[in-house]
């Protein structure tokens, strides 16, 4: 992506989205506020190295050949090329547990964001995918990039609750959450997930989570809640829940060594928020955990 074109994606002018419906509460209505004021430098720098622009973290090995060396001219921009080369492996994981996917299916991305998980799920499967926010720029965005890619018949994103999606009852193949599952209640979150699926379709989710085994959340999990304004949930809450609504897991996977090399990379950037400190300790003294779990509607 050139910088011609990240001008135009940032400069292009905003297409009013509908009214944002009634959020189920207050809470909900602080979080769309939240979302639609922030402008994090590291979420966009990050996207603009490829034009895809996510919400979430990264997993995998740092490559330290592409960072080169520390204190070179090039070094900080290496290192946020990495950042984004990590997040969007994030991203190809969770697609990998989808499960089979046709052209002709539909996939739902709830809490979308800027929409980067929605390209790339589009660009893998070739087919529709819908995506929800609370947050009015972020639907924007992500429909601007869709317009600039040539793919706004198929991606599309739209201002609305995800507790209370806009999809009949089994129209999905598959949905997911990636790292939006804390703004809401799980057991109201997976019955909507729950009655969007097809039977046999597949969810997923990647999400911290605080663990039970440490007795109750950590001071780094609460500085991590109080940061984004989140209310993260722990690993035996999922479990409960998504059995209460007819998902059954095939797949529990702990990410969490796998995130430490993103975070603590982030840490050294010019992009650091003031959080690093709380997700690298936590995830180090076992009181927080990164895990993907997928699960079929039965």
């Amino acid at each position: 992506m050139t910088a011609s074109d990240v001008t135009t994606v940032r400069e292009t002018v905003t297409i009013p989205s509908p009214a944002i419906p009634s959020p189920a509460t207050p809470y909900q209505g602080d979080i769309a506020r939240y979302w639609d004021h922030e402008a994090r430098p590291v979420n966009l720098r990050l996207g603009d190295v490829d034009g895809l622009y996510h919400h979430h973290y990264g997993i995998g090995d740092v490559d330290q050949a592409a960072l080169g060396e520390p204190g070179a001219p090039d070094y900080e921009q290496r290192l946020i090329a990495e950042l984004h080369r990590l997040e969007s492996a994030q991203t190809n994981v969770l697609l990998d547990h989808l499960g089979p996917i046709r052209r002709d299916d539909i996939l739902v991305d709830a809490g979308c964001g800027r929409g980067g998980s929605m390209v790339m799920a589009h660009q893998r499967f070739g087919c529709e995918v819908e995506g929800v926010t609370l947050s009015v720029k972020q639907a924007d965005f992500a429909n601007r990039r869709a317009r600039e890619l040539g793919i706004d018949r198929s991606v599309r994103a739209q201002v609305r609750n995800m507790l209370q999606m806009p999809f009949a009852s089994g129209q999905a193949r598959a949905s997911w959450n990636n790292e939006s599952s804390m703004y809401v209640d799980l057991q109201d979150l997976f019955a909507e997930h729950s009655r969007i699926l097809a039977v046999g379709g597949r969810y997923v989710t990647i999400t911290g989570c605080w663990n039970p085994i440490y007795g109750q959340p950590s001071k780094w999990v609460s500085q991590i809640n109080a940061h984004f304004e989140c209310n993260i949930h722990s690993r035996r809450e999922y479990m409960r829940a998504l059995a209460d609504n007819r998902l059954v897991p095939q797949a529990v996977v702990d990410l969490t060594a796998a995130t430490l090399p993103y975070w603590e990379l982030r840490a050294t950037s010019s992009l650091v928020t003031g959080i690093e400190e709380a997700f690298i300790e936590s995830y180090k003294d076992g009181s927080f955990q990164y895990l993907l779990i997928a699960a079929d509607r039965v």
